[in-house]
């Protein structure tokens, strides 16, 4: 029986999908095979020695101590672009937020709460509360994963002129986008559009990545928003952009003081993938990983380790090891007399994850460089 620990509350659409004779869910367990979480922070976690895997309903990982994770010989998975579709609904809803003043508009109504003629009154000071469509303007999109490319396409469906920045950009990103969207550099995006969204993850080099620098090189009266992580953005060089006026508004889904402040500036409580449908995605491709890790040490959408994948052939004995540092486990297996039948094997930077199909059971497999060995 496995016993899996969960961090936050996962959506029962996805806990549904573990067989109840195979796995034990629940909140207040010690000891566990596996964990899943959706923005609950671990990296002051103590994990068990049986720990074997993390599945993140979601797309970002930074409140998992992925490293950490990678050492100890636990496999980190997230679920790209099971809530793509909610995050670029909300950014569609985002850019008419920051080009027309409806929440602003809206919360003046509200103010004239029990005035004589309340009708007259509130079309009387519409026009403070005017701003530009979204029809022919340029939208530059960074990053074109999973979210990007279908705000792309949902732009150009607005009418909007579309370029993108992704020096990643994937094959099937790239055959996803819309032919009228332009990939440019992002100096040229920069320079041309009108709004700016960005769509890429919290990395050193992206930490920042619209700052002092970023903005100069916008157009004056630009218009920005941020669904990704707060972190992207250099609030400091934002707010000192809304200000001066050069960023005509931000919206954004992460709460600061300075934003609250910033009457030019619409902040969201990380509404991002808050839909039911999303959690209901997020929470079945999380648990889909966890079983087939378990149960056939098939490793998709890893952040720590690199992708393997055998299907099952009969009963024959399964290995899955997991190491570091350059490790031929193929040759581990030979020398202790181990023929493989079938295989799969990658790396991940100095990380390697090989699984096998097998002749006879693994003998103890130890020493450096060696961080998992798992029967199947």
């Amino acid at each position: 029986m496995y016993q899996i620990k969960l961090f936050n509350k996962i959506s029962a659409v996805g806990t549904s999908r573990l067989d109840p004779e195979k796995y034990t869910c629940g909140e207040g367990l010690e000891c566990y095979d596996a964990i899943l979480v959706r923005s609950a922070k671990l990296h002051d976690t103590a994990f068990p020695a049986g720990c074997k895997c993390i599945a993140r309903a979601g797309a970002g990982v930074n409140n998992i101590p992925l490293d950490r994770c990678a050492d100890e010989g636990i496999v980190v998975f997230n679920t790209p672009g099971a809530n793509s579709n909610a995050v670029k609904e909300l950014v569609i809803c985002g850019l008419l937020l920051a080009s027309r003043k409806i929440v602003q508009g809206a919360n003046w109504v509200q103010s004239l709460s029990g005035t004589p003629d309340l009708g007259p009154a509130a079309e009387k000071g519409k026009a403070t509360y005017a701003g530009p469509e979204l029809m022919g303007k340029k939208l530059g999109v960074i990053g074109l994963g999973a979210i990007g490319w279908k705000v792309a396409n949902a732009a150009c469906a607005l009418g909007m002129q579309v370029v993108g920045y992704d020096p990643y950009l994937s094959d099937a990103a790239k055959a996803a986008l819309d032919p009228s969207v332009a990939v440019v550099s992002l100096e040229e995006l920069f320079r041309e559009a009108d709004y700016v969204t960005v769509h890429v993850p919290l990395l050193d080099s992206t930490r920042g990545l619209i700052g002092a620098g970023a903005i100069a090189a916008m157009k004056d009266g630009v218009r920005i928003v941020n669904f990704a992580r707060g972190e992207l953005v250099d609030t400091a060089a934002m707010d000192a952009a809304l200000t001066g006026g050069k960023v005509a508004a931000y919206v954004c889904d992460f709460a600061s003081e300075e934003m609250l402040a910033q009457p030019n500036a619409i902040v969201l409580p990380h509404l991002g993938a808050s839909t039911p449908e999303s959690e209901d995605n997020c929470a079945v491709m999380a648990c889909d990983e966890v079983s087939d890790f378990l149960e056939n040490g098939n490793i998709v959408n890893s952040v720590n380790f690199p992708p393997v994948s055998l299907g099952r052939r009969g009963a024959s004995p399964r290995v899955l090891i997991l190491t570091k540092g350059g490790i031929d486990a193929a040759a581990l297996l030979t020398a202790q007399g181990v023929s493989v039948a079938q295989q799969s094997a990658g790396r991940r930077g100095e990380y390697g994850a090989f699984l096998a199909d097998v002749s006879a059971p693994v003998p103890s497999l130890s020493g450096d460089g060696i961080l998992a060995v798992r029967a199947l």
